[in-house]
This record gives C-alpha cells, sequence and structure tokens, in this order.
C-alpha cells in the first residue's frame, strides 16, 4: 500500500539529494535512500543498497513511494554522455511502476545566457553547452513521460552553495576548501549578475512542493530565484561578513590556465564551457513558484555563507 508521505531519494549521498532528503523528514515524510554501497540507516533515512543503473533496483526500491527525487549525477562530470540518460528512464520507470511524481533539480544551463537575461518557465531553451544540452534534454523526456500519465516537478536553480555542495563553483573556484579565505578569485565579469541558491533552500522549497502535490499540474516547473548578485561584489562581501574578516582580497578567476589542466580533468573542460553564465546574467523569474507557495525559503545570506564556510573548512 502506499504511503501517502514516503519518498525514495536518488542521490541522497550529495548535496542536493541530502539537502531534500533532510527537508522532506522535517516535513514529515519517510525517506529511503538509494546507496551503491551498504549503509547503517541513520539521520532518518532509510538506506537501500542499489545503483541507478539498475532499473530493476530503482524499481523495487521506489514500490510504495508518493515521490522519487532525481538527484543523482555521475561523479565529476565524467561519462555525462553514457550515464545521464539511462539513469534518467530508469527514474521514469520507476515513477511510472509506483505512480509517483518525479521530482528534479533543473539548472540554468537550459538557456543561452546571450539572450536569456531573464528566464521564465517557458523561455526558449536554446543551451551552447553540452551540459545544458542534456538538462534540456532531461526535462523533454520528463515531459514526454508526464503526456503518457506520469507526474512530475521540475525546479530550476542557480550555482548551488551550501554545507554539501559538491562540485560547486563556490567550492572549486571561489575558496580552497580545508583553508582559511585570503582570497577570493571571483570568476565573473566586473559588472555582470549571477543567480546562486543555498541548497537547504532549495531543499525546503523541493519539501513544499511536494507537500502540494495534488495542487500540482501533472508536469509541473518553478523558478528558486535564490541569491541574485547584481554585480559581483553580494557573494563576495557575504564571505568577508561571514568569516569575519573584511579584508579578504577580490581577485579574478584564472581563466586563461583551464585550458592547460582541460586535457586531463573533467571538471576543468566543464568549467571553461560555463563561461558564458559569468559573462552574461541569467535570473530565474520566481512569480510562477511564489504564487504558488506564499513566498521562497530564504536563509539570510551571511548565516547561509557561514554554514557553508564552516563544512568547507574555511572558517578558522
Amino acid at each position: 500500500m502506499m504511503n501517502g508521505k514516503t519518498a525514495l531519494v536518488l542521490g541522497a549521498t550529495g548535496g542536493i539529494g541530502g539537502e531534500t532528503a533532510r527537508a522532506l523528514i522535517a516535513h514529515g515524510w519517510t525517506v529511503r535512500g538509494l546507496t551503491r554501497t551498504p549503509r547503517t540507516s541513520d539521520g532518518g533515512i532509510k538506506w537501500i543498497t542499489g545503483d541507478a543503473l539498475d532499473r530493476d533496483a530503482v524499481v523495487r526500491a521506489a514500490q510504495g513511494v508518493s515521490a522519487i527525487v532525481h538527484a543523482v549525477n555521475p561523479p565529476g562530470y565524467r561519462d555525462w554522455e553514457k550515464l545521464v540518460m539511462p539513469m534518467l528512464h530508469n527514474s521514469i520507470a520507476a515513477a511510472e511502476s509506483a505512480g509517483a511524481r518525479l521530482a528534479l533539480p533543473g539548472t540554468i544551463y537550459n538557456y543561452d545566457p546571450r539572450s536569456v537575461p531573464v528566464a521564465r518557465e517557458d523561455s526558449p531553451q536554446r543551451p551552447n553547452t553540452k551540459k545544458g544540452a542534456w538538462r534540456v534534454e532531461m526535462e523533454r523526456a520528463i515531459e514526454a513521460a508526464c503526456d503518457h500519465g506520469m507526474r512530475a516537478v521540475i525546479l530550476r536553480a542557480g550555482d548551488f552553495f551550501g554545507p554539501r555542495p559538491g562540485n560547486s563553483w563556490l567550492s572549486q573556484g571561489l575558496v580552497t576548501p580545508g583553508k582559511p579565505v585570503k582570497r577570493v578569485m571571483y570568476p565573473g565579469s566586473r559588472g555582470v549578475g549571477h543567480a546562486w541558491a543555498y541548497l537547504p533552500d532549495v531543499a525546503e522549497t523541493f519539501a513544499r512542493l511536494l507537500d502540494r502535490g495534488a495542487d500540482l499540474p501533472a508536469f509541473a516547473r518553478y523558478h528558486f530565484r535564490g541569491v541574485w548578485d547584481g554585480d559581483g561584489t553580494v557573494i563576495v562581501e557575504a564571505i568577508r561578513a561571514a568569516t569575519g574578516n573584511p579584508g579578504i582580497r577580490q581577485g579574478g578567476f584564472p581563466w586563461a590556465l583551464l585550458p592547460l589542466i582541460a586535457p586531463f580533468k573533467a571538471t576543468m573542460r566543464e568549467m571553461i564551457e560555463m563561461r558564458p553564465y559569468w559573462q552574461n546574467p541569467v535570473a530565474l523569474d520566481n512569480k510562477a513558484l511564489v504564487a504558488l507557495l506564499g513566498e521562497e525559503p530564504h536563509t539570510p545570506l551571511v548565516e547561509a555563507m557561514s554554514v557553508t564556510l564552516t563544512a568547507l573548512g574555511c572558517r578558522s
């Protein structure tokens, strides 16, 4: 028998998956997490051993749930072209089998930053990166499944930061994990806005959306505005305030060095592709989300940055 508030989270050991699992538990959900490495259930997550690439394992783990959070990605941007769609199709099959709503964390990479300065849910999706193209393909596959009876909700957000950010610009570009912040390398062009999303706030939004599942259309898409840094100074000032060090210097990002490293590291190749998003602003219009929920969850920025930098080992 299906529990109206039971969810399966794929990627529960990662950033957005782990935070969403915790938010759902706080909202009274029973949460299962699929993991390749056997784990003892803790923190309220019931761990099930299985691989997101094994369709039978995903379908079995999803039996009886009313929501599936698809927050799993290939680590380090490796083998996206081989792994991303098979994993998603397995989640779609599981959602169809269980009669569950599929929840997908989305990104701004669906949009061409040179032509979409403010993105609405229905803005043209013309990505100019491989990662963006895969994101569009993922959403198309979900929409096609919804045309045949599945239900889904996609929440697009800017660049993640938080206590478990994974492959984030903050932890891989602006600061160095494990070291006190003495200098911030900011990737953006001077005066160009950039969208950031604090993971616990995104997770809380997912929990509220899934709580309101009966009010959502079969194929629902919303935008999370998050922290809009209008000129590239807001995040840097938050880092200074969170560390209590107003003298932290801001420098440019070493874009010229990345091509030298890229042949040996896939992450560097992906970062190079994302440069247009630092040269052009893409803000997310969250009017539809606010109309539904009444507000967008928002942790004060300095508090959010303090939690993030503490988790990264960047506060002495």
